[in-house]
């Protein structure tokens, strides 16, 4: 027994994942979304504010301030309440309603973005906030999830020892995960890479996002891609990269849930996108284990990703951004 759910950090399970057309691979899926806060922002958001009041980098008086598309601002705002801790979260006007209703519920105070930056993002005019915030205040803390060691050290000591530990047959041949602020893959891959040299660690990224020089546009799907590279990857061990588009995102996450029974989030149907992209490239004659992490799950998207009327717009405005592309071109 637990005195509080939030103390129940990690130990998520792991399922496997069979793809009809590729017998040769092993898919084992992470679920990230039996965190208490229902993501695996919660593994980052728990160590650092541990972290921090321990060794005496902030105190009780501190506010935390974050930039947020939303699971890691639902995380801190349970774990600095949890806490005694103010905290400050700057979102934007594409964060999904459902977060910012938890984040607010938890006590915090929200700072809503609605001036898209030159990417057509939020990302940039939300930092900039966050930096006159800071400027302008005294004992203020910024997490700082993009470029703050602690956020990769979290997910080096939890997510990445029980993949370590976890994978079946003490085999990891391949490892997905999605990319956005850039810590849980920089963690995770370097305790991979630690135990499993061999191991090829591939980011899955979307179209829109400029993390690995693509072209930048208006993205829909939160969690995933980014319109700036995180300072914090540069501790990555990155091997590949592989793209989907939104609709492919859509596509799977419909599929897992049709097939594999599992109600998934965003970024995880970018993953399984990924996946079965990758390897429909990268044709694979022998066994190999695959795994990957599914980052939260699709209860906060049904008026989104699993609402038809949605995903047509999305597919609609992309085709249409597609065709005016090609025109200018």
């Amino acid at each position: 027994m637990v005195n509080n759910i939030l103390n129940k950090v990690g130990n998520t399970p792991i399922v496997s994942l069979p793809i009809a057309d590729k017998s040769n691979l092993n898919v084992f899926a992470k679920l990230e979304f039996y965190n208490p806060t229902g993501s695996v922002k919660d593994r980052a958001a728990c160590y650092i504010i541990s972290r921090l009041l321990k060794e005496g980098t902030i105190n009780k008086d501190t506010t935390l301030i974050e930039s947020s598309s939303g699971n890691f601002g639902v995380a801190l705002s349970a774990y600095a309440k949890l806490n005694g801790l103010k905290f400050v979260c700057v979102i934007d006007k594409t964060t999904l309603p459902v977060n910012e209703m938890l984040i607010r519920l938890q006590g915090a105070e929200v700072i809503r973005i609605t001036e898209p930056d030159e990417h057509g993002g939020y990302l940039l005019n939300r930092i900039k906030k966050i930096k006159e915030i800071i400027a302008s205040n005294d004992n203020v803390y910024w997490v700082n999830q993009y470029a703050n060691p602690l956020n990769a050290r979290a997910y080096y000591n939890s997510l990445g020892i029980e993949i370590c530990l976890e994978a079946p047959r003490q085999k990891i041949d391949y490892l997905f995960m999605g990319i956005s602020s850039g810590g849980t893959i920089t963690g995770v891959s370097q305790r991979v890479k630690e135990n499993y040299p061999a191991a090829k660690i591939i980011a899955v990224d979307v179209d829109g996002s400029i993390i690995f020089g693509g072209k930048s546009h208006k993205r829909f799907i939160p969690g995933i891609g980014s319109s700036m590279r995180p300072e914090i990857l540069k501790q990555a061990v990155i091997d590949d990269v592989v793209s989907v588009n939104e609709d492919e995102t859509i596509n799977a996450c419909r599929e897992l849930l049709e097939v594999h029974n599992l109600y998934a989030g965003g970024s995880s149907g970018s993953v399984y996108a990924g996946i079965k992209k990758y390897f429909n490239k990268n044709n694979i004659d022998s066994k190999t284990n695959v795994m990957c992490v599914f980052a939260d799950s699709g209860e906060r998207y049904i008026t989104t990703i699993y609402n038809d009327q949605w995903g047509e717009m999305v597919r609609e405005y992309n085709l249409e951004r597609e065709y005016s592309e090609a025109i200018v071109s």
